[in-house]
């Protein structure tokens, strides 16, 4: 063993070293140019010899690191271009590469003003946004690659956790985030019910954030937009790519089609059996952490299975087809069984038997997109895309309880005036045994969700000359929801008031009080079935100008959307009034190329931008509208009227910083209201609320280095004011925006449940040699809205079970062996309710590679230990929480987290080869 151990060391040591001894590099600069114009192509792509992507700046140039003991190859690309390799040799440090167009273009001019529409950029006051290399440093940490990892350490974006993909942006709902794929709506492009997205960083060239005033070309959402650009395949190369790690094992193959475009593949399939197996031996070493100890009903570990497919094609310079596809499955299944065997309050029998719970969860999704760009002519880009998409979820749950109860002695003689015969139903004597057989209060769900969509819009870009580029497009989006849920609960009835001594029978209730204030509270089967068919047909129209003087000084961007839903369900129609939403946007680019403490060019530019522009959307607690539920005669589109005021500083050296202060007025707000008290104990009145409100305002920075030889990233820091109203919710229990009143009285603004003021991120990328990489997240996040309840004493009371009669048309008491079961439980009252807020949440997440590489560069394997919530070995606070059996009435008072990530760090390790 000994020494095995010993070669185990000498292997890992003379491999340590290989990696990092004899790396010394040099700086060379490149030079890309159009090779018949002779002109600089800014913003070209150099994949370095390592994979590392640079860009080339506004005049074509680019500083690349590479080993100054041998030559390599790097690979030029442009949109629009032939790809193009580059040796760089021994002896000198400057380099010219020339990229050719594809195709041939006889006759015809080549204008270059504007960017491509569709391509992700970072603007001040509009987006954020991340491609390449950072995008595979940030995303491609720990146990689940997925781009949202990236998009919440942006800023603007508020902390959710580790198993969270639907963050707030900006103060908005997480439900507001609207995701585009290269033009196309997606409907819960979730896995896990939001715990991670679809978005595979290997399936992705770029992501932008919009959270500002950004463009009319994209609406249905008030708060945030993610534009996600999908990779597209090597016209000329043969790409493959696959990894394999302790969580997931993935494959990505990019194949040529002729020169003129390329088809890709993407496969990936993610098991947690090794975690799930590795948890539950943890909690089982060291029990006590009610967090952790939930891993043990894990029966079926969550799982993804997805594939992708990518092509594009170019048949001339002027039109270029691209096609994506997608389908992808996700699920998790858990057992549960509780044995109860407790003595009572009085150290008398309590209680005995045992609970079981079943729950399967399975979602599938997929979709199709179409894509058709057209060049009419040099300065005019038309474009059409058509798609189709589904997700389905389908839930089954089961709740049983089998459990026998001892009277307690206070309960029997408090309420012993109970256990005599009365008419008109028999009442039980006391048992000899003085135990019951408690109702067996069985609880389930079974849910099957799907959702279709179809949509197509046609956009049209055309440079007018002289700095002025006019847009405008039509989009439709149709949508069907069928829901069908459902649900077995008992519900609980309060009939005594026990602080105030006093019963509280509402007439509302007479039906299920049937033997008044003698019972404490009635119990009762519910059962709930939803089942709808619903259909929705968004119709929206855009357009919009954008100037930019000459000498680039200014620039101003207007436009105008208007979005329109028609909505229809089984015995209903409905029509939302049309929204229209005007949007201004203001660019001043004051100073460039200043020099500053002697610093040739130290400050390459200061801009500013202010923006103001109305936002609509409709959420998807839409799809549950049915016929009969009240207030869909009022439906309006959610809005939001945002305006924002920022500035950027890009300095020399890759330095910039971005700060922008933002104010956003939330109003005709959708949200449900339900009353379950009515006379009918089986029915639910729904009333739809469109009027909420919300008042949001913050600002957020950012410092940013990219693409150094050493070390690059970001720090960002967001702080958010965000509170919400609901007018309508006096007569009903709100459940649309789910938030904490900040006061105790009905109808007050209150803080969301997702509302944080402080958030911090420090992104970093150290690279001490070309070999080994450490990639490092941090942050801070101050702690969401919580309600700290002092509760009184646990104390008995009597509950009675009824079931509806048909026959009589009544709530009858439940007989058994012709006799009533008096239900003994135990509770406790609300005395004291505090608004407070939860604690500090400190994530660090740290990933160590390890690079080979061939001498020509073709092929790299990398080598990668990652290690998430790494900070939960020495930061796990804790809060002291009392529960109570409501059987036995015995408390137990103990700790648990106040987080909802699991306890311990998360542990991956695995390898990536591509060539």
């Amino acid at each position: 063993m000994l020494k095995c151990s010993r070669c185990f060391s000498g292997i890992f040591i003379t491999f340590l070293l290989a990696a990092v001894f004899p790396l010394f590099g040099r700086d060379v600069e490149i030079y890309v140019e159009d090779r018949d114009l002779e002109i600089p192509l800014e913003g070209a792509l150099i994949r370095s010899w390592d994979g590392t992507e640079y860009e080339c700046d506004e005049d074509g140039k680019v500083f690349i690191s590479v080993p100054d003991d041998r030559q390599v190859v790097v690979q030029g690309a442009y949109p629009g271009y032939e790809n193009n390799r580059l040796v760089i040799s021994l002896g000198t440090d400057h380099f010219t590469l020339a990229l050719r167009l594809s195709g041939i273009m006889e006759n015809r001019e080549l204008v270059i003003e504007a960017s491509r529409p569709g391509v992700s950029e970072s603007r001040s006051g509009r987006s954020v946004a991340i491609s390449g290399p950072e995008l595979a440093r940030t995303a491609e940490i720990g146990i689940i690659e997925d781009v949202m990892t990236s998009i919440k350490l942006l800023p603007g974006v508020g902390y959710s956790g580790m198993f969270n993909a639907m963050p707030s942006i900006r103060g908005g709902d997480p439900g507001d985030l609207e995701a585009v794929l290269d033009g196309f709506y997606l409907a819960r492009p979730y896995h896990w019910g939001g715990g991670v997205s679809i978005f595979d960083p290997k399936m992705i060239s770029s992501a932008q954030l919009s959270h500002g005033v950004f463009s009319t070309r994209y609406g249905h959402t008030i708060s945030g937009l993610l534009e996600i650009t999908s990779k597209k395949a090597d016209p000329t190369e043969m790409e493959l790519d696959v990894g394999l790690s302790t969580s997931a094992a993935s494959i990505n193959l990019s194949y040529p089609l002729f020169g003129k475009g390329g088809i890709m593949f993407m496969g990936k399939v993610t098991y947690w059996d090794l975690l799930v197996w590795t948890a539950q031996g943890i909690s089982k070493a060291a029990p006590g952490n009610e967090t952790l100890d939930l891993i043990n009903a894990v029966s079926t570990a969550p799982y993804i299975r997805s594939a992708a497919l990518s092509a594009n094609y170019r048949f001339n310079t002027d039109l270029e087809l691209t096609l994506n596809g997608f389908f992808g499955s996700d699920g998790i299944g858990a057992e549960y069984i509780t044995d109860y065997d407790e003595d009572g309050l009085l150290g008398d029998d309590g209680i005995s038997g045992n609970m079981s719970m079943n729950f399967d969860y399975h979602n599938y999704q997929g979709f199709g997109i179409a894509g058709l760009t057209f060049n009419p002519m040099p300065t005019m880009a038309l474009k059409a895309t058509a798609g189709l998409g589904y997700t389905e979820l389908i839930a089954e749950g089961l709740v049983n309880n089998d459990v026998e109860v001892s009277y307690n002695p206070i309960f029997v003689t408090r309420y012993s005036s109970l256990f005599t015969s009365t008419p008109p139903f028999p009442r039980p004597i006391l048992p000899p045994t003085g135990t019951y057989h408690a109702p067996d209060l069985k609880m389930g769900i079974d849910s099957d969700n799907l959702v279709f969509n179809a949509q197509a819009r046609f956009d049209m870009d055309w440079d007018l000359g002289n700095g002025f580029l006019a847009a405008a497009g039509v989009q439709e989006l149709y949508t069907n929801w069928r829901q069908y849920e459902n649900v077995d609960l008992f519900m609980e009835r309060s009939l005594w008031d026990f602080v105030n001594n006093v019963s509280i029978v509402n007439p509302k209730y007479d039906q299920l009080a049937v033997y008044g204030s003698d019972y404490a509270a009635v119990i009762w089967p519910f059962q709930k079935i939803v089942d709808v068919n619903n259909h929705g047909l968004f119709t929206s129209a855009y357009t919009l100008m954008e100037y930019t003087t000459p000498n680039q000084f200014f620039g101003v961007e207007a436009g105008i959307r208007m979005d329109q839903l028609y909505f229809a369900g089984k015995g209903f129609t409905v029509s939302a009034v049309p929204a229209w939403s005007p949007r201004l946007n203001l660019d001043f680019n004051i100073l460039k190329n200043k020099e500053l403490f002697g610093i040739p060019n130290f400050l390459e530019s200061l801009s500013a931008t202010i923006g103001t522009g109305l936002f609509s959307s409709m959420n998807e607690n839409i799809s549950f509208i049915e016929e009969g539920n009240d207030g869909l005669e009022n439906l309006k589109l959610n809005r939001s009227w945002t305006t924002v005021i920022g500035t950027k500083l890009d300095f020399a050296g890759g330095f910039s910083f971005n700060i922008e202060g933002y104010y956003k007025q939330v109003f005709n707000r959708a949200y449900i209201m339900a009353d379950i008290t009515g006379n009918s104990a089986d029915s639910v009145n729904v009333k739809w609320g469109f009027d909420g409100e919300g008042r949001i305002w913050g600002f957020d920075l950012q410092l940013q280095k990219m693409q150094s030889r050493y070390i690059d990233g970001w720090i960002s820091y967001t702080f958010t004011h965000a509170r919400y109203y609901e007018p309508s919710n006096s007569e009903y229990g709100v459940d649309g925006v789910s938030g904490i009143g900040e006061e105790e009285e009905e109808n007050d603004w209150y803080y969301p449940s997702f509302h944080r003021f402080h958030n911090f991120n420090l992104v970093l990328n150290i690279k001490p040699v070309r070999r080994f990489n450490i990639a490092l997240r941090f942050g801070f996040a101050s702690g969401q809205p919580r309600r700290e309840i002092t509760y009184s004493e646990v104390f008995a009371y009597p509950v009675q079970q009824v079931e509806w009669n048909e026959a009589t048309g009544k709530y009858e008491p439940v007989l058994e062996d012709g006799k009533q079961v008096i239900i003994q439980k135990f509770g406790r009252t609300p005395i004291k309710r505090e608004e407070t807020r939860g604690v500090w949440s400190l994530p660090l997440d740290l990933k160590f590679s390890f690079f080979i590489f061939d001498r020509k560069g073709r092929v790299q394997t990398e080598i990668y230990l990652g290690v998430e919530n790494l900070l939960s070995l020495v930061y796990n606070p804790q809060r002291v929480s009392t529960t109570y059996n409501e059987y036995t009435g015995k408390e137990d008072t103990g700790s648990n987290s106040v987080s909802y990530d699991l306890p311990i760090p998360m542990v991956s390790f695995g390898f990536k080869w591509s060539y």
